[in-house]
């Protein structure tokens, strides 16, 4: 229960560090992972001391056992290991410091590292950290590097004179952290959001030499991995030699299998790429030259054939030929129009023959009543009828008259 207390009544410090005490001996024992970060085995102490950290964060503990409790694990127990302890936390009131006492400290299997990275591994591809679509393309020559390895390492010495070697000009932005052991991860955690945040570098190099599988592990952290992935800029991992390959490895934009291979994939050869651009340009000369003499050998080819040697004389051909058309076509078209005038002569001879105005000529008449109609036949008008009388030079009237 929360403690009742005010300015005017206090409680003492016995008082709430024996509180806390109770409050902590209800805890129980529990079973703790961790990585050894300090081991003080004093010779003759029947206590020995050792602190234990997490190795995915800042957090660490004090741990105490019996020197029996340490002397059944002392031969794997160094700092740096992994172990799990059976421990029961204490309160220790006059100081008021916490600790664990270690009844049962097991180091941790390398068979049983390895079921566990195996696991996160599955984890996280199926969130798709791994996935290749993911990976972002590398700029071609980037205009800063940030490198994040260990102090005055190898990896970093390889790095940099490799890089340099192929492109004098190149700059780098260099981040030495722990690269194994319990303070890793988080400065490498540190070191690549710092350098993600910067505007000026275009890709990240994490790197390190190679080393035992447990000095390998920070590259494996979950929370290291997270980190990667979530950046903007391009990372390289180049850790250890070409068998190793920790998480961090799936999840970087680009994987080198050594700190002088990651100096390689990431800046061009300015030896190599002058090359390439003295083949590119004999190509360009090549190709163009070759086109330039297909063309000019095209053109000899047209200009040597005999039309281009005498431009006129297809010209004279055809006029020849034209004019020879041209006469045809008047001689077929001058006897057409011949013939169709006399069969028009004819026709109109016809006609004119067979006209009603040629009846009258040849000295018949025509009859009309009053009303205009043609008399055919005697039945057809009486006696005194007035009719009109058609010739072929006009016309007048007639009576009819009694028939004889």
């Amino acid at each position: 229960m929360a403690l009742t207390t005010s300015a005017e009544t206090p409680v003492p410090v016995a008082e709430v560090s024996r509180l806390i005490r109770g409050w902590i001996d209800r805890l129980g024992a529990v079973w703790v992972e961790g990585q050894v970060i300090q081991l003080s085995p004093r010779p003759g102490a029947g206590m020995v001391f050792l602190t234990l950290r997490d190795p995915s964060r800042d957090v660490s503990i004090s741990v105490t056992c019996f020197r029996q409790v340490y002397e059944q694990v002392k031969d794997v127990l160094t700092e740096g290991a992994r172990v799990v302890v059976h421990a029961k936390p204490e309160w220790y009131e006059k100081t008021g410091r916490l600790s664990l006492r270690a009844a049962e400290i097991r180091p941790v299997g390398v068979g049983e590292l390895l079921a566990r990275l195996e696991r996160l591994k599955k984890a996280l591809a199926a969130e798709g950290l791994f996935a290749p679509e993911r990976k972002k393309r590398l700029p071609f020559l980037p205009g800063r590097i940030g490198l994040i390895t260990g102090r005055a390492s190898d990896a970093e010495r390889d790095v940099l004179h490799t890089a340099r070697e192929r492109w004098p000009a190149v700059r780098f932005e260099v981040r030495n952290t722990a690269v194994q052991g319990a303070y890793a991860v988080a400065q490498i955690i540190d070191a690549l959001q710092e350098l993600d945040a910067r505007g000026d570098v275009d890709v990240i190099i994490i790197t390190r030499g190679g080393g035992g599988m447990e000095d390998l592990l920070p590259f494996s952290d979950e929370r290291l991995v997270r980190a990667v992935a979530a950046a903007r800029t391009p990372v390289v991992s180049a850790i250890g030699h070409e068998a190793d390959q920790p998480l961090l490895d799936l999840v970087a934009d680009l994987r080198s299998r050594t700190p002088t291979h990651a100096a390689k994939d990431t800046v061009p050869d300015v030896g190599e790429e002058h090359e390439r651009v003295r083949a590119l340009r004999e190509r360009a000369w090549r190709v163009v030259t070759g086109t330039l003499d297909r063309e000019e050998r095209g053109l000899d080819d047209v200009m040597s054939r005999p039309v281009m040697a005498d431009p006129h004389a297809m010209v004279e051909r055809r006029e020849d030929e034209i004019a020879s058309a041209l006469d045809r076509a008047r001689r077929v078209l001058g006897h057409r129009l011949d013939r169709a005038e006399d069969e028009l002569e004819h026709t109109r001879a016809r006609v004119v023959a067979l006209s009603p105005a040629a009846t009258l000529q040849r000295g018949y008449a025509v009859l009309q009543r009053g009303d205009g109609a043609v008399v055919r036949d005697a039945e057809d008008v009486a006696e005194g009828d007035k009719l009109r009388a058609r010739v072929a030079s006009g016309e007048f009237g007639v009576t009819v008259v009694p028939r004889a």
